[in-house]
């Protein structure tokens, strides 16, 4: 019987670990330019999907995040290189405008810095 309780626990440890503090990759994905500006949709739900978005450099950008998970810890969206901390509702649309007049990679993280996604302007 301990041997099963060890076992047990053993796998819990290892999921909790996995969930995390693994790499769960959720994709990559162009935003979508219309005229002069550009618009990529971003789903909260366990994570970012996509996880990367790729957007063209010097045109306005706007990020629509979608939060359809209710942990506290996705309550929050933080891109530090652009001073941006966010809070995203509960199954409502949450526009953030990116700054892309600088090539390169950004990356953002829910307010716990748990869960991560990446913005690359080229």
């Amino acid at each position: 019987m301990q041997i099963l309780v060890v076992i047990v626990v053993v796998a819990a440890i290892t999921f909790i670990a996995w969930w995390f503090f693994g790499k769960h990759d959720q994709g990559q994905s162009q935003a979508q330019v219309k005229g002069n500006s550009q618009e990529a949709r971003i789903t909260v739900n366990g994570g970012y999907s996509p996880e990367t978005v790729v957007l063209k450099q010097g045109v306005p950008a706007k990020l629509v995040f979608n939060r359809l998970d209710k942990s506290n810890c996705l309550k929050e969206v933080v891109f530090k290189d652009f001073g941006i901390s966010e809070e995203l509702p509960i199954k409502q649309d949450k526009v953030i405008e990116i700054d892309t007049s600088k090539a390169g990679e950004y990356t953002y993280a829910c307010g716990m810095d748990m869960f991560h996604g990446k913005v690359v302007i080229k």
